[in-house]
C-alpha cells in the first residue's frame, strides 16, 4: 500500500478506530498458507504494516465450499462498540455461486466468528451476490444500510469476465436496510440503485456508499478487472435511495498515478481516506485522500 506488501488485495476494506486505520483484504496464499481475510494497519496513513499470516476470519461456516474463495470483506462498527465483518464466499451447494455472510468480534483485532448455518443473502437465480459494503446514514435517516452487487456475470454467456457475449446479464447494485443494532437483520426488501450499461463492459462491481461534499456518493468499478479498462467511477444523489447520477471516472489506467487497472476502492468512516488496488505483478493496494477539485468534481491524491 504505497510500499506495503499487501498481497493480491482484489478487494479490501478500511475502518478507522481510536487506534488508527485497520484494513482487510480478499483471501490470498501467504507463506504457503491460505488466509481467508488478510489484515493491515496504520496509525498515520503514511506507514502501513501488513500483519503477515494473521487471518481475521480463521474459521468458515459449514455452508461454505471447500474452495471457499473468500472475497471482498468489509468491516463496520456497531453502536455497542463491537464489530461486524461482511464477506463473500462460495456456496458448497452451488460452488459457482457466491453468497454473502457476516461475522462478529468484540475488538477490531480479535478473530471474527461466523455462526451462520446457511448463506445470509444469496440471490442464486440471479448469479449470487458479492462485494458487500456497510454504511450508516448519520446525516438524514439515522439508519444502517448495506450495498452489494448481484453477480450476474456468474451466469454470463462468455467473453471478458464471463459477460461480454450478448445477451449481457445485469449486475445491479442493491441497497438494503439492516438493523441499526446488529447490522444483519434485514429490514424491507433490497432496491437497485445502479446497474450496468454498455460502456461498463461485463459488469459494475465493488460498490461503496458514503456521504461526501453534501451528497450521497456511490463509488463503483466498471469493466473486467483483468483488463486496462478497469476503473473507479462514482455517482451522486440527494436521497440515499437515488436516483444516482453518474459523474464519470475517478481513477483509470494511465491516469495521474500511472497505475494500471485501478479499482475496488473503499472509503474510511471519516469519508476522505480511501484505499484501492491496481495491477503491478500481483494486485498491490494504494492509499490516498479524497478531495474536491475547483470544478466540483472529486479527485484522489496519493497519501
Amino acid at each position: 500500500m504505497n510500499g506495503i506488501n499487501f498481497p493480491d488485495p482484489d478487494s479490501k476494506a478500511v475502518i478507522r478506530t481510536s487506534s488508527g486505520w485497520h484494513l482487510f483484504s480478499t483471501n490470498a496464499k501467504v507463506d504457503d498458507k491460505w488466509i481467508n481475510v488478510q489484515r493491515a494497519s496504520t496509525t498515520d496513513w503514511k506507514t502501513f504494516s501488513f500483519h503477515r499470516g494473521v487471518d481475521a476470519l480463521p474459521n468458515l461456516p459449514s455452508w461454505v465450499d471447500r474452495d471457499p474463495r473468500v472475497w471482498a470483506p468489509d468491516v463496520v462498527r456497531l453502536d455497542d462498540g463491537t464489530f461486524l465483518l461482511y464477506y463473500t464466499a462460495a456456496w458448497k451447494t452451488r460452488p459457482n455461486i457466491h453468497c454473502l455472510s457476516y461475522a462478529t468480534a468484540k475488538k477490531i483485532t480479535d478473530p471474527f466468528v461466523d455462526n451462520t448455518t446457511e448463506p445470509w443473502i444469496c440471490p442464486y437465480s440471479e448469479g449470487g451476490a458479492i462485494d458487500i459494503a456497510g454504511y450508516t446514514d448519520e446525516q438524514f435517516t439515522n439508519r444502517r444500510y448495506i450495498v452489494y452487487k448481484i453477480d450476474g456475470n456468474a451466469l454470463g454467456h462468455g467473453g471478458a469476465c464471463g459477460n461480454t457475449v450478448p445477451p449481457i446479464v445485469p449486475t445491479p447494485v442493491m441497497l438494503q436496510e439492516v438493523s441499526r443494532t446488529d447490522g444483519h437483520t434485514l429490514i424491507g426488501s433490497p432496491i437497485p440503485i445502479m446497474t450496468n450499461i454498455p460502456s461498463d463492459g461485463p459488469y459494475i462491481e465493488a460498490p461503496v456508499l458514503t456521504y461526501f461534499n453534501g451528497k450521497y456518493t456511490l463509488f463503483f468499478s466498471t469493466n473486467c478487472y483483468r483488463g486496462d479498462k478497469y476503473d473507479v467511477q462514482y455517482a451522486t444523489a440527494t436521497d440515499i435511495r437515488g436516483p444516482y447520477e453518474r459523474q464519470g471516472q475517478l481513477l483509470r489506467s494511465n491516469g495521474p498515478f500511472e497505475l494500471q487497472a485501478p479499482g475496488g476502492m473503499d472509503v474510511a468512516i471519516n469519508g476522505d481516506h480511501v484505499v484501492w488496488h491496481a495491477k503491478h505483478g500481483v494486485r498491490p493496494a494504494y492509499a490516498g485522500i479524497l478531495g474536491v477539485r475547483g470544478d466540483g468534481k472529486l479527485e484522489v491524491k496519493l497519501s
